[in-house]
């Protein structure tokens, strides 16, 4: 899956929880975020213009529930329940969530739905 696959995908599915993502989906996108994040950061610290952080605040509230979203379905992928992500709350719960979705989906069909990668 490609970058542009990934938000498109992200973004068509903007809220729903359910399902299973791949690694690829959940990575592009996050980056693409980063990439968004930093240009709109860098632009605001060069102008200091009130117009660019209110842009940079709508854009992270706007794509706060797709964030959440694809991580809910990335731990599906691995056989977790979406819930867990409010580990991420903790000290030391962050690395657990990370390294859960750095690994590799589940084989086969499991009570999320099927593999995304028809496996």
């Amino acid at each position: 899956m490609s970058m542009i696959e990934s938000v498109k995908t992200v973004l068509s599915k903007y809220v729903d929880f359910s399902g299973r993502a791949r690694r690829s989906e959940l990575w592009w996108y996050l980056l693409c975020y980063a990439i968004v994040s930093g240009v709109l950061s860098s632009v605001y610290q060069a102008t200091q213009s009130s117009i660019v952080a209110v842009l940079s605040g709508i854009v992270s509230l706007g794509l706060l529930l797709p964030t959440l979203a694809v991580h809910v379905r990335r731990l599906h992928d691995v056989g977790r329940s979406g819930w867990w992500l409010l580990l991420e709350l903790t000290c030391i719960g962050g690395i657990v969530i990370l390294i859960w979705e750095i690994m590799d989906s589940q084989p086969g069909d499991n009570q999320y739905g099927p593999n995304p990668k028809g496996m």
